[in-house]
């Protein structure tokens, strides 16, 4: 009995001693989420272009190959360093990789490569598994290249698999059929548990294969022809397949890639699972993958029939930021993530999806990201919401939990549509309220499950890095039964009162000393403020921001514009000074003839500058070259040029020349205008797939594709005109209207904007001749357009 009394009295003694402990770590964690952080703790990155990057480890550096020959190294997963980039004889990896790998350049009838892989097998050399394809055909070839070191040199050991040979023989002696074989592409050579060596392989055609390997020599083991099929068919938009055994769940998880590559093709990340390295696969909802295939009775790329099937991971999304919101542009997000990746650390239980990713409003420029992956209580993978910043997964107190969070819905579906978040709040007791209802709880240190609309989400809380509001944030990130995953980020708590300043401080209309043209004004902030406005002269500008600028030859007017910012029963104040110029006449702004020289027939001032490979970049070569028109100028392939700022400074303009190009690669520009990286238009030769590879006129702002229909040829002179009046474009081929829309977005809202001739900020320059360029302000008319393509 005094033994009993005893063991009461000091755990009675013990509860105020545990109750404090508990408080000071809850109070101490609250601390850290809640404090600033010091520049010296802020993580930092390094940012690479590596398309389909596949991952390996040397020592202490991680390697990642992807298409078009690059790779690129980090030692910490965060700040990446480009090794090599370009399929050409500067490339580092081969001694000469045009004159190395010329049988598969000339079989693929391209002069590029695909996605690599690289390996290290039992004799201690790096196996580089190559591949190159056709593009517009699944004409393909794989084949092996070996070095001693990591970065090379790399020796041709000779092709192993082809496809696209249509009416012969294929790999396995049937007649290739392009709806039933695969296209010999994107190869990842893995061991499995039992040490045997496998490739899997494929992209889109007749879905994705695998192979047992020879773990001497590195080649297919003999007599399998094609290997064994896993999923895919039909042309069904599947690719980029990648498997990696977990030790924690004994099961072989493929990801692959969903969709269309490009900033318009909804690529996303899925994944599949199996006991077995080559299958079966299964989603989680039990459908068996061999079965998943595009319906033939419908045309190519049929992603309905696909996208039910495979737990969908991630595809396009965007954490927006909205003004008042911490940090700066338009939030987190990415735009096409796929083909990746992964890395699973044995030392340290971590996991990792490593993928290239476009992003919201920045066209087709590419990175690499990584991020840390978790497996949830049904043995499947979960992806970390924001990049990896050098964080673990640590024991999660509830109260950190609690609050309000920005959630994104990544669905099912295979859209360009980018995913949004609604606001959720995790209340004290349990229950989710805002946008959605319904009810939540963590287990263990930091197991998270949500329950909403009859379906049930797990995975894990996580304190991460929000690299736009540089600070420190409570995520989630779960997965539901039917595949479909959510992620959550933890919004500050703050007043009304304190939300009105933020929205007021970052309140900003940009430059109002120079108006041109009617002026957006934002009418919400974050967290449901409105934001009304109110001009001093409604005779120039409108309360909603339409003006009416004064005629040619008069005086600027200026006027002041007031915001009124409000939420709930508080409100706030700012004011704008805003002074609108007078109309411009029009006629023609600038014509270069290139007759040995970059200068503006119109303006001597305007002369044009030879750049690098990029709009910014310096170090380029431009020729003028004689021809059967005269004097023409001569893009390398790595080289343009930047014209004057503001030569376009309107929503009325024209532009028209002439191009003969040497070859056509997708989205390189032949004109470029922007106001910024997120507001631009250009002059494709070769739009993207979403257009056929047709030539057109693209608009960054809200992705307008003005498509011709038609494309123009290699070593063949064509005139390309367009025109834009008041948001309405009208493109030409050779003198002929070859489209006509409406709704063109106004990207020339200032007098500095940017622009280019072959070259953008992203994409691979220009190569060919090029003449007779004219930029007019105002839309000139169809008749004028026909003379200008007669007079090459």
């Amino acid at each position: 009995m005094v033994k009993k009394w005893l063991v009461l009295l000091v755990f009675v003694i013990m509860i105020p001693t545990l109750v404090i402990a508990m408080e000071a770590d809850t109070t101490k964690e609250k601390k850290m989420m809640n404090q600033k952080v010091n520049t010296a703790d802020k993580p930092k990155f390094t940012n690479a272009s590596v398309h389909d990057p596949s991952i390996i480890k040397v020592q202490n550096d991680y390697y990642v190959f992807g298409s078009h020959l690059a790779a690129a190294k980090s030692k910490d997963l965060m700040n990446w360093e480009l090794v090599a980039s370009g399929a050409n004889v500067t490339n580092p990896l081969f001694e000469d990789v045009v004159k190395e790998l010329k049988d598969t350049f000339d079989w693929a009838q391209t002069d590029t490569l695909w996605a690599a892989d690289v390996i290290q097998l039992e004799d201690g050399k790096f196996y580089m598994y190559y591949n190159a394809c056709k593009g517009d055909s699944p004409r393909s070839a794989l084949g092996i290249a070996v070095a001693d070191n990591i970065e090379g040199p790399y020796k041709d050991k000779g092709i192993f698999l082809k496809s696209g040979m249509w009416g012969e023989p294929s790999e396995d002696g049937t007649i290739y059929d392009a709806t039933k074989h695969p296209n010999v592409v994107d190869p990842d050579t893995f061991f499995d548990e039992k040490g045997k060596l496998w490739m899997l392989y494929g992209s889109y055609s007749g879905g994705i294969f695998i192979l047992e390997m020879d773990p001497k020599t590195g080649f297919p083991l003999p007599d399998q022809g094609y290997g064994k099929k896993l999923i895919g068919g039909n042309h069904s938009r599947i690719e980029g397949a990648y498997i990696q055994y977990h030790p924690d769940t004994n099961y072989y998880y493929m990801y692959l890639s969903f969709g269309g590559l490009d900033a318009t093709g909804g690529y996303n990340v899925r994944v599949i699972r199996s006991k077995k390295p080559d299958g079966p696969y299964y989603d989680a909802e039990g459908n068996e993958m061999i079965n998943v295939k595009a319906d033939p009775t419908v045309p190519l790329f049929d992603d309905k029939s696909i996208e039910p099937y495979a737990v969908k991971l991630m595809g396009n999304h965007l954490f927006e930021r909205k003004i008042g919101d911490p940090g700066e542009g338009i939030g987190a997000g990415y735009v096409s993530p796929g083909h990746n990746s992964t890395y699973y650390d044995s030392k340290t239980g971590k996991q990792f999806i490593i993928f290239h990713t476009r992003f919201p409003e920045k066209g087709e420029h590419h990175e690499i990201r990584v991020h840390q992956m978790f497996m949830n209580k049904n043995g499947w993978p979960v992806i970390a919401p924001y990049r990896f910043a050098g964080e673990t997964i640590e024991k999660i107190k509830r109260d950190n939990v609690i609050g309000t969070y920005q959630m994104i819905n990544h669905e099912k579906d295979i859209s360009a549509e980018v995913k949004k978040p609604v606001s959720i709040t995790l209340e004290k007791n349990n229950k989710i309220s805002g946008s959605l209802n319904g009810t939540w709880k963590k287990t263990g240190h930091y197991n998270a499950e949500l329950k909403i609309g009859g379906k049930v989400y797990s995975g894990i809380f996580l304190r991460q890095w929000d690299e736009v509001a540089q600070d420190h944030v409570m995520t989630f990130s779960v997965l539901s039964k039917e595949g479909i995953a959510l992620w959550g980020s933890k919004t500050k708590d703050r007043t009304d009162q304190e939300i009105i300043e933020d929205v007021k401080a970052d309140l900003n209309l940009g430059d109002t000393s120079n108006i041109m043209s009617n002026v957006t004004l934002p009418i919400e902030g974050t967290r449901g403020t409105t934001i009304t406005w109110v001009s001093s002269n409604h005779d120039v500008m409108t309360d909603k921001g339409v003006i009416t600028r004064p005629e040619a030859g008069k005086d600027p007017v200026t006027l002041t514009l007031t915001a009124t910012i409000a939420k709930g029963d508080v409100s706030t104040q700012k004011q704008f000074t805003i002074t609108i110029l007078p109309q411009k006449p029009n006629g023609i702004v600038a014509h270069y003839k290139f007759e040995g020289n970059l200068s503006d027939s119109t303006q001597k001032d305007k002369e044009g500058i030879i750049t690098g490979d990029r709009v910014d970049n310096s170090g380029g070569i431009i020729d003028y070259i004689e021809t059967e028109f005269g004097r023409s100028v001569k893009f390398n392939g790595q080289s343009g040029i930047r014209l004057p700022d503001g030569l376009i400074d309107s929503d009325s303009y024209s532009v028209a020349l002439w191009l003969k190009p040497d070859a056509l690669t997708e989205y390189t520009t032949a004109f470029f205008g922007a106001r910024d990286s997120n507001h631009w238009i250009s002059l494709v030769p070769k739009g993207h797939s979403g257009v056929s590879h047709h030539t057109m006129v693209w608009a960054g702002t809200n992705w307008y594709d003005a498509n011709t229909g038609q494309s123009i040829q290699p070593n063949k002179w064509a005139h390309l005109a367009f025109t834009v009046k008041q948001g309405t474009i009208t493109v030409y081929v050779n003198g002929k209207e070859t489209f006509k829309g409406t709704d063109f977005p106004h990207v020339f809202t200032t007098t500095n904007g940017v622009f280019s001739l072959g070259v953008n900020w992203w994409d691979t320059p220009y190569k060919g001749l090029m003449d007779e360029l004219r930029i007019y302000r105002g839309s000139i008319s169809a008749d004028e357009i026909v003379e200008l393509a007669k007079t090459k």
